[in-house]
This record gives C-alpha cells, structure tokens and sequence, in this order.
C-alpha cells in the first residue's frame, strides 16, 4: 500500500497526541510512505511550537527532532517542481484550500500518477480530506 501522510498525521508519529497510536498503526501497514517536501518545513515548526508551548520537554523534542530526521531518508519526499506548483493553484481554486493543503494534495495526486498502486491518504483536516476524496484518493475512517 502507498500512504501518502500530510504533515498533520506525519507529525503524530514524533509528538503523542490523540491519533497517534492509528497513525502508526497506517504507517507499519504501508509500503511506501510519501511526503512533499514542504512537510519537512512544517513538521520542524510543529516541534518547536511543541516545545515552546509546554506541550514536551526539551528533552522528548530533541529525541523528537533525531527521530524525525533520521525518518526522513525513509520517505518518498515529493519535490516542489513547477507543474506541482501548477497542479496545486488549481486545485486551491477548485476546492477553496489553503495553500499547503492544495500543495498536499498536488504531491499525493502526483503518487497516484506516477504509480499503478491506490494512494491512501492520511491526514487531519476534514476540508484537505473532503478535496483528496473528490480527487479519488482513498481515506481511510478516522479514529473515533
């Protein structure tokens, strides 16, 4: 299985949160695991905030921040090219998404394009999962 994890669900794998334990459970099922580039961005701001808000301690958001990088070698990083780029402004328009969600979504649509497996996408955002379901992909239930 292609699982494709916006930072929202990427992020539950470094930081325990509601959802945490599902998500892991997705990822060990999967065979790929893709993420756009920008993740990475978004997921070392996710820390930070993390740590800054009293949510971990220093020292589970330095093990956090290890962990992460040396995960990232293990995903299938979407770069950010020009007809992403393109993809995305349309999909922003057509589905009334912010602009990284749209990005995210492009990235996952670009998995699905390129590959002959069904692209199951994981995230949190209800508006971002509504626009990839129009899109075809394949989500599975959120956790209760």
């Amino acid at each position: 299985m292609i699982l494709y994890c916006d930072t929202s669900a990427l992020v539950k794998l470094y930081v325990e949160e509601s959802g945490s334990s599902w998500v892991r459970h997705w990822m060990n099922a999967a065979d790929v695991v893709g993420i756009a580039a920008i993740g990475y961005v978004e997921a070392k701001a996710a820390f930070a905030r993390a740590v800054h808000s009293g949510r971990v301690i220093r020292r589970t958001y330095r093990r956090m921040v290890e962990d992460f990088e040396e995960d990232w070698s293990r995903y299938l990083v979407l770069e950010i090219h020009q007809p992403v780029l393109r993809h995305a402004g349309r999909l922003a328009e057509q589905h009334r998404m912010r602009a990284y969600d749209a990005m995210h979504l492009a990235a996952a649509l670009l998995i699905r394009a390129h590959g002959s497996e069904e692209v199951t996408f994981l995230g949190f955002d209800h508006e971002l999962n509504r626009a990839a379901k129009a899109e075809g992909l394949s989500l599975p239930p959120l956790p209760s």
